[in-house]
């Protein structure tokens, strides 16, 4: 390839662009029906996506709510979870997953990822239960399931909830069984760049309880199952119904723009063989949706300067783990207590990944990375 055709166009991270515009005309319609009803709050259209994403998730219920985070909270507070209890999470995860566990007043517990899969070291799990632990919630990182079957035995040995923080992964298979149906219950986040997300803020909790569905619902909606009586506080936590509308669209489209990642993710995986780039490993019971590709290499600066003389633009999830952030000083955590954590956030960079890649641009984008 020449390095004109090199500098044909930008390539960004992300660009979700091209995805609306192929649905634009399906979206605008679906605004028109909510706009029409006057359902911009809960309604109809929510409850037609609530519906839908049970079914592809295979639970019993889907609860909307108004972002990924909210779900997160209302799942903790659902279980029961509250001050004085623990939560074990991973250390490499997007911030919020730690956010559920403090919003409900509970305090989160870092443990370290393996150092190929980057998922929740489950041989570091048991050495973290305390008489305080209630719950683990492991997050299928970048789109990759974690190894559900063996956390799910320590949940079961310890007497411990299972949560999903499925944030990342509408879509993915663990042992050829959709995400989402495995622990008590699973959290979705909407938020416009997932390979699910909506026009505007959204997010859903999973379960295939019935109580804590009930509960759930009640929760997002002032604490309240009649209107204006309320049995517990509560909080306004209702997805919208533009947003609820522009989910039902999309999930149409999903499993297209999800097979679409995976060729672009099995390119990479193949074609990349640059030895100083490194790839997250992908056990065989894992079947990704490559929400992100995150590779590491030790100079991440020097590459993605690199890349981005290419017209390449990588991104950085995330350069700082959980356990170090300013606001979790309280805790105690230091360097080198969640080491293969600390080495990712420190050396990762995310490659382009979104379904509207043309082979071009990926064929760039592995040239780029081969040159490095």
């Amino acid at each position: 390839m020449t390095s004109q055709a090199q500098g044909l166009s930008k390539i960004p991270c992300l660009d979700l662009k091209g995805q609306h515009q192929q649905i634009k005309n399906e979206v605008f319609e679906v605004f028109e029906k909510v706009y029409e009803q006057t359902a911009f709050s809960g309604g109809p259209f929510v409850e037609a996506f609530e519906k839908k994403f049970a079914e592809y998730t295979g639970a019993n219920y889907a609860i909307g709510v108004n972002n990924g985070t909210t779900a997160l909270h209302l799942a903790m507070l659902a279980l029961g979870i509250g001050e004085g209890d623990e939560v074990i999470i991973p250390a490499d995860t997007f911030i919020a997953t730690a956010w559920g566990v403090s919003h409900a007043g509970a305090t989160p517990v870092f443990v370290d990822c393996t150092a190929d899969t980057w998922e929740i070291d489950v041989t570091k799990i048991e050495e973290k239960i305390t008489s305080k632990t209630k719950a683990i919630a492991g997050v299928h990182l970048y789109g990759q399931p974690f190894d559900i079957d063996a956390v799910r035995a320590i949940c079961d040995k310890h007497n411990l909830f299972l949560i999903e923080d499925a944030a990342q992964a509408q879509g993915a298979r663990y042992k050829g069984k959709t995400v989402g149906t495995f622990g008590e219950m699973a959290c979705f986040s909407f938020y416009p760049g997932k390979n699910l997300g909506a026009c505007g803020e959204a997010g859903g909790i999973t379960t295939n309880n019935e109580a804590y569905a009930k509960h759930l619902m009640s929760l997002r909606n002032h604490g309240s199952t009649v209107r204006y009586y309320h049995d517990e506080i509560g909080y306004n936590y209702r997805m919208g119904g533009l947003e609820g509308g522009s989910l039902q669209i999309k999930m149409k489209y999903l499993e297209g723009w999800n097979n679409r990642r995976r060729e672009i993710a099995k390119r990479y995986l193949t074609e990349i063989k640059n030895p100083k780039v490194k790839m997250q490993h992908q056990p065989e019971w894992a079947d990704s949706i490559f929400h992100l590709f995150v590779v590491t290499t030790e100079n991440r600066e020097e590459m993605m300067a690199f890349l981005n003389s290419k017209e390449i633009y990588p991104a950085l999830h995330y350069p700082v783990p959980c356990h170090l952030q300013k606001a979790y000083a309280h805790l105690g955590y230091k360097v080198g207590d969640c080491p293969n954590a600390e080495y990712l956030a420190a050396h990762c960079l995310s490659l382009p990944m979104y379904a509207e890649l043309t082979n071009e641009m990926v064929d760039r984008v592995i040239e780029a990375v081969h040159a490095y």
